[in-house]
């Protein structure tokens, strides 16, 4: 990730350094926005740009010009994202040491200079259990496996391999682990919970705050085990809780391990329920179809060729009227959600999440600036740690399309031997 401060003189050639399509296309740009800033753009103020070695004022903009800038660029190419670095220190556990100034590629993992971060997630469809022909959370096993995860987390920083002495030395004092979670829209499904639900935020928030404090407890525990992380005196936790991981919690995209689990990713709702991935491994091309509807489908004896074509084609079921109403509510796609259930989502679970929550806003292409610009006004009055959009087909290559344009299913591991779209009815 690459992030710059919003007073830095260079800040408008860094919010258009992405306008090509030819560069820095792995590279995430984020923005340091600060309270100030915000402030001057509400008032409609100069915003001086500062010389970052020199502290002297390089030029005079105005406020509302560079806001204007980074909504036009966030429309175009969905760069950059917002980083409200005043919210991000404000929760910082070490403010006595200094300030955080950036984090980790996704923006989950706030970070100090040379400080890493150390992820894992939970596989929250695992943890369902049933209850007199229901399904609900089964919050005891869920509690044995973030002790696990804790631990084997904790483990992990004392085995790892550090790049350099700098990084070894600088995460050894603070031990900072990140555990969250993927297959959040999954468990909602399993649930019947319509994802734009306030149902959805409610257990969201629940469960978060359940992870949370049992990965709080775990890690105390360790601290009565192994001893205090080395820069615990310096930190909110001391003299009286005993802690042994400066935090414990962070939600990550979970890109790929969602991908392997074979769970959606993260807290996000479903991107589509028919989808290619493209311009990933040497450019081959993977379909993907929601196994979850096509056992709803099944269930609901609604499952027949003429209702699939059309989910193949669209990768939504939002305008098949044989559809019942309640089946398309529970199935809604991340482009049919509102772009304050998904706020709601992020803020519900970065409640309980000791460093940040990384989330995307996928946002229609239909999507006006004015809209990116109420959704990253919203984030910041709501105090999320950062904010970031992507508007589909605001580039020229993506990795998720949605529907499936060809009749071969090129997915390495269930590519057929015989006729392809018979395997393909077998997969689906």
């Amino acid at each position: 990730m690459a992030i710059l401060d919003i007073n830095h003189p260079d800040i408008e050639a860094f919010i258009e350094a992405k306008g090509s399509s030819t560069v820095l296309n792995n590279f995430n740009l984020s923005i340091a926005i600060t309270d100030q800033f915000m402030h001057a753009v509400e008032k409609n103020d100069e915003w001086e740009l500062i010389h970052p070695n020199y502290k002297n004022v390089e030029k005079r903009v105005d406020a509302k010009y560079l806001w204007n800038k980074i909504i036009e660029s966030a429309w175009t190419s969905g760069d950059p994202g917002l980083l409200f670095i005043d919210t991000i220190n404000q929760h910082n556990p070490l403010q006595a040491i200094g300030k955080i100034n950036a984090t980790n590629p996704c923006g989950e993992v706030p970070l100090m200079p040379y400080e890493s971060c150390n992820l894992g997630s939970l596989n929250l469809v695992k943890f369902l259990k049933s209850n007199n022909g229901s399904k609900e959370v089964n919050w005891r096993k869920l509690e044995e496996i973030v002790e696990v995860a804790i631990r084997f987390l904790d483990d992990v920083i004392e085995i790892n391999t550090y790049p350099t002495p700098e990084i070894k030395h600088t995460t050894l004092k603070s031990r900072k682990i990140g555990l969250g979670v993927m297959g959040w829209a999954d468990l909602l499904i399993e649930l019947e919970i319509p994802y734009d639900s306030d149902k959805a935020v409610q257990l969201g928030e629940q469960i978060m705050q359940f992870i949370c404090e049992k990965a709080k407890e775990a890690s105390v525990q360790l601290a009565k085990e192994r001893g205090n992380f080395p820069d615990w005196g310096k930190s909110i936790y001391a003299p009286d809780m005993p802690m042994r991981n400066a935090t414990r919690t962070s939600i990550a995209p979970t890109g790929s391990i969602s991908i392997i689990a074979n769970v959606s990713s993260s807290i996000e709702p479903i991107f589509a329920l028919a989808y290619e991935q493209r311009h990933i491994l040497e450019d081959h091309i993977f379909e993907n179809v929601n196994q979850q509807l096509v056992e709803t489908l099944k269930r609901n004896k609604l499952y027949h060729s003429d209702i699939m074509k059309k989910v193949l084609k669209y990768g939504s079921i939002a305008f098949i009227s044989e559809i019942p109403v309640a089946i398309r509510n529970l199935f809604k796609t991340a482009q049919e959600i509102a772009p304050e259930w998904h706020l709601k989502h992020q803020l519900a679970f970065q409640k309980f999440t000791d460093n940040a929550v990384s989330k995307t806003i996928n946002l229609p292409e239909t999507t006006t600036k004015q809209e990116v610009a109420a959704i990253f006004s919203t984030a910041y009055f709501w105090k999320a740690k950062g904010i970031s959009v992507f508007r589909y087909n605001s580039k020229d290559k993506q990795v998720l399309n949605v529907g499936v344009t060809t009749n071969e299913l090129n997915c390495n591991i269930c590519r057929p031997t015989t006729n392809r779209m018979q395997t393909r009815q077998s997969f689906i």
